[in-house]
């Protein structure tokens, strides 16, 4: 679980009166996320399924000094989706920034293409492809309206490049980057941005998960990031700041590796 250090609180006020959603923001990346963008002072929205895992990212958020909420929603659910937005709209009537984390990944469980289970290439087209498509419908919305705004979607570095077993996971990745590339040309001349974020291996239950039932499989891949380690979530998180802030406003359409060295190879 992510946790705040001792000291830490509000660090900045880059994002003051500014206000975000995150998807996926009850665990690992998208919580890593939520907690970067209030300690620079953004009212952070944190949407996901499970209310327990949201209420622990607000509560760690608060803790710290920040201001946060949440939304129980599923970004398959297009009507779940617009309701998560307008929670995070609120009052105000902007949505500065939005970062999509929500998805699944492929598990431990690797098959060869031709034996890839059919429902596992579902469920990866239903919800990261899908639940990311509308998420951005409504997000980018707000945006466009706005004429401005940063959003960033959580993709891989398996969206990058093949990954052997994983070929339904591969696929949607894949799928995640051409929604991101697309949706910035669709909306550079009004400024409203849309970048990709692609972490390596990132240190989640999942890879603690890996790390007891095949210690050989997960030595094998911390090996093979050049830096010699798997990724903190807030190291992916910084990286979504930055792209949030005024220090990339040039910046839209990109697929930024945060692996490692990983794809440099």
């Amino acid at each position: 679980m992510t946790t705040i250090k001792k000291g830490q609180g509000i660090v900045s006020k880059q994002f003051q009166s500014k206000t975000a959603l995150v998807t996926g923001g009850g665990t690992g990346i998208g919580r890593a996320t939520a907690l970067a963008l209030a300690a620079e002072g953004c009212t952070v929205t944190v949407a996901g399924r499970t209310k327990a895992t949201l209420e622990d990212t607000v509560r760690l958020i608060k803790a710290a000094g920040g201001i946060a909420r949440y939304a129980v929603a599923d970004v398959t659910d297009e009507e779940s989706v617009k309701g998560a937005v307008e929670i995070a709209v609120g009052d105000g009537g902007r949505l500065d920034y939005a970062v999509n984390s929500a998805g699944v990944d492929g598990g431990n469980d690797s098959h060869p293409t031709v034996l890839y289970p059919v429902e596992t290439l579902d469920l990866m087209l239903d919800v990261n492809v899908r639940g990311m498509f509308l998420s951005m419908r409504h997000e980018l919305a707000r945006m466009v309206d706005q004429r401005s705004g940063s959003l960033v979607n959580i993709a891989s570095g398996a969206g990058l490049e093949g990954v052997p077993g994983y070929s339904g996971y591969v696929a949607s990745k894949f799928a995640e980057i051409g929604l991101t590339k697309s949706a910035a040309l669709d909306y550079a001349s009004i400024g409203v941005r849309v970048n990709a974020v692609c972490p390596g291996l990132v240190n989640t239950p999942l890879i603690a998960d890996m790390e007891s039932e095949s210690p050989e499989m997960h030595e094998r891949l911390v090996a093979s990031h050049p830096i010699g380690r798997i990724a903190e979530p807030s190291e992916v998180a910084d990286a979504v700041v930055w792209l949030c802030s005024d220090k990339s406003t040039y910046v839209t359409g990109i697929t930024l590796p945060v692996d490692g060295g990983y794809t440099a190879q």
